[in-house]
């Protein structure tokens, strides 16, 4: 069984001026490439070269865990033509990074259905992860076909059939949890979404639960370093309670300055 990470509910978190896990939905291609009287593809392209960026500075300001959002299960919706050019970028990229993310000491997870992807796709997640097992740097994950409510549904339906006998008042976030996606990973400190819509969109509606929430009208291809660190530096002037009073913060940070 995985590690398993405290809850946001169920105790306080360490907090540090730098997150130590960052979750993005990388939005806005689409219309990067339209204001340029591009094809809606050719953003995608250009959204994967802000990603190396990010992956890159995450990695040398010391995140721990940087999770994107590249696919959700609800993008099959999008037109065929699109979801087409979306899974043969996804196969060249992750063919493409994976020695590149091993050389700089950078581990690859997948979550989400992958079972919905051809062979191809699942073997070279397989192998990239495989490849990155062993690297410490930064965990880097990728969701695709992944949705928050598939999460839940999936962790509850692997609980159970791990406790076949399992009644309705043992059922507790500390039995849950470890069947989760994320279970490897402690909760986002983090939330960013580019493109300038300001809602979650399915991702990660567990873990997020006392994650900070940042929105920027950036497109994601023009998310950079200095985007990044303007929202780091939102993110350090927040005052994270979970749930207690800024008097009592103040009453702490007296207590350990002592």
């Amino acid at each position: 069984m995985t590690q398993q990470h405290i809850s946001s509910t169920q105790a306080i978190p360490e907090v540090s001026a730098v997150p130590r896990h960052v979750a993005i939905i990388m939005d806005g291609n689409g219309r990067w490439a339209s204001k340029r009287m591009m094809p809606r593809v050719a953003g995608h392209s250009e959204g994967l070269s802000a990603v190396r960026r990010i992956v890159q500075e995450c990695r040398r300001i010391g995140v721990e865990y940087l999770t994107v959002f590249a696919f959700s299960s609800e993008n099959w919706r999008r037109p065929p033509e699109e979801v087409g050019f979306l899974m043969k970028l996804f196969l060249k990229s992750l063919k493409g990074e994976v020695s590149r993310l091993a050389d700089n000491d950078i581990s690859l997870r997948l979550i989400g259905d992958l079972s919905r992807f051809d062979k191809a796709i699942q073997e070279m997640v397989d192998f990239s992860e495989k490849k990155t097992a062993g690297c410490k740097a930064l965990t880097f994950t990728i969701a695709a076909n992944y949705g928050g409510r598939w999460d839940v549904l999936q962790a509850m339906r692997q609980c159970l059939a791990a406790n076949p006998n399992l009644k309705p008042e043992d059922i507790s976030e500390d039995l849950l949890q470890p069947y989760l996606s994320m279970a490897y990973a402690p909760e986002p400190d983090l939330f960013i979404r580019t493109g300038g819509e300001q809602r979650i969109s399915n991702f990660l509606l567990w873990q997020l639960a006392y994650t900070e929430l940042y929105f920027t009208d950036v497109l994601w291809p023009d998310f950079d370093e200095a985007q990044l660190h303007k929202a780091i530096d939102w993110f350090s002037q927040r005052e994270r309670r979970f749930g207690r009073t800024s008097a009592q913060l103040a009453s702490q940070a007296m207590s350990d300055a002592v």
